[in-house]
C-alpha cells in the first residue's frame, strides 16, 4: 500500500482530484487531497497564498503520514512539490508531475510561461490594480483550459473557478532547489499534448532540467484530473 498526496494547482482546490482519488482508493492505496491556502476548502486572506504558505502546507500534510508517500503535483503544484522534496527528501518515494512546472533553481512559473511560445492562457488574464491576484473569464476557462472536458464536467468546475481571485506571489517566487538533494528524489513526468495552459513544447524544455525516470504522454488538456481521470491513475499506478 502507497499513501498518496494530491495538491491541486492555482485556482483549483482539493475537488480537483474528486475523480482521481477514489480510483486510486479503490486500488487499494491511501490518498490525501491537499488543499492549499487560499483555495475553496481552505480559505485564507491574499496576503497568506504564498509559495512559502503553499510549500509549508503540503510538507506538514506529509509529516502526518507513517513512512514515504507519492507526491503527485499539478501545474503550478510542480514548483510545490519540487520545494516540499527539498526539505524532507526522506519522505517521499517519487514525485509525479501532472502537466507541471518542473523548474530549475532560480526559475519562477511566470518566467516560464513567459517563455512559453504557444501557452495561451497567460495572455487572457486580468490582473488586479495592484498585480495582487489575477482572475479568468468563463470563455478562458472554456477554450484555453476545458476544451477537451465533458459539458456537464465543465459546469461543476467553472462554478469554482471562475472569477476566483489567484494570488500572484506564487507564479512571481523563485524555486530554490538543488542538485544534490532536490535532484536525488525520483521524477515522473505525465505531459499533456493539447495543452493550451502549459503547453507541449514547455513541457518538454522543462524536462531537460532535470533527470526525470519515466515520462508518459496523455492524449489530454491541462486537466486530465477531469478530463481523462482513468487514464492519469493508471500512470500514477
Amino acid at each position: 500500500m502507497t499513501h498518496y498526496i494530491l495538491v491541486h494547482g492555482a485556482w483549483e482546490g482539493a475537488w480537483s482530484w474528486n475523480e482521481t482519488r477514489p480510483m486510486l482508493e479503490n486500488a487499494g492505496h491511501e490518498v490525501t487531497a491537499v488543499a492549499l491556502p487560499g483555495s475553496p476548502e481552505n480559505e485564507q486572506d491574499l496576503s497568506q497564498v504564498t509559495m512559502q504558505n503553499y510549500v509549508r502546507t503540503v510538507v506538514d500534510a506529509i509529516n502526518q503520514v507513517e513512512g514515504k508517500v507519492k507526491l503527485v503535483g499539478h501545474s503550478l503544484a510542480g514548483a510545490i512539490i519540487s520545494q516540499v522534496a527539498e526539505h524532507v527528501p526522506e519522505k517521499i518515494e517519487k514525485l509525479y508531475y501532472v502537466a507541471a512546472f518542473l523548474l530549475k533553481n532560480g526559475d519562477s512559473i511566470l518566467e516560464a510561461m513567459q517563455r512559453d511560445p504557444d501557452g495561451e492562457f497567460l495572455p487572457e488574464l486580468s490582473f488586479s490594480e495592484d498585480q495582487s491576484y489575477a482572475t479568468a473569464s468563463e470563455a478562458t476557462w472554456r477554450d484555453k483550459a476545458f476544451h477537451d472536458v465533458l459539458d456537464q464536467d465543465i459546469q461543476s468546475a467553472l462554478h469554482m473557478v471562475q472569477d476566483l481571485p489567484q494570488a500572484t506571489e506564487p507564479f512571481l517566487a523563485k524555486v530554490a532547489v538543488s542538485d544534490e538533494i532536490f535532484g536525488r528524489v525520483p521524477k515522473v513526468y505525465i505531459r499533456t499534448s493539447l495543452d493550451r495552459m502549459v503547453s507541449p513544447k514547455l513541457q518538454q524544455k522543462m524536462l531537460e532540467n532535470w533527470k526525470v525516470e519515466q515520462i508518459h504522454t496523455l492524449s489530454a488538456g491541462h486537466f486530465p484530473t477531469l478530463s481523462v481521470p482513468a487514464q492519469l491513475v493508471e500512470h500514477l499506478l
